[in-house]
């Protein structure tokens, strides 16, 4: 059975990514870019705001004392916000787009897709808190 304190911090998280994937869903990748560069022309510390789940995972780093699959999940977080702001400052700040990057912003994307971190993080947050740190 899953430890209470476990199941607290992984609903947190999901009322977290839940905040998170509604302010930013669209139905293409350009339409959550849009929706992501009108935060951050008003000022980049409340684009890093709007983003409440990085800051949970660098709790959950502190409270796992470093567990590799926290530091993974840190990463894949980091990298979320890095790929997002290069992106916005290609598109609407530098204005240089290749077409295949054109073509691949305005295609549909799926309803669910959004939601993936919803599986995926949860497990991360499980193994994060009760696995063993995998050490190289």
């Amino acid at each position: 059975m899953i430890n209470e304190l476990i199941l607290n911090y992984i609903i947190i998280f999901l009322l977290l990514e839940f905040y998170e994937v509604q302010w930013q869903k669209a139905k293409t990748m350009a339409g959550m870019l849009a929706r992501m560069y009108e935060h951050y022309k008003k000022n980049i510390f409340l684009f890093f705001v709007m983003h409440p789940t990085f800051y949970f995972t660098i709790y959950l780093m502190l409270v796992t004392d470093y567990n590799s699959f926290a530091i993974f999940f840190f990463c894949l977080k980091l990298l979320d916000i890095v790929m997002k702001i290069l992106l916005i400052k290609q598109v609407f700040i530098d204005k240089e787009l290749s077409p295949e990057l054109s073509l691949a912003l305005l295609a549909p994307l799926n309803k669910f897709l959004p939601y993936i971190g919803f599986i995926f993080y949860p497990t991360l947050i499980y193994l994060a808190l009760t696995g063993e740190s995998i050490v190289f």
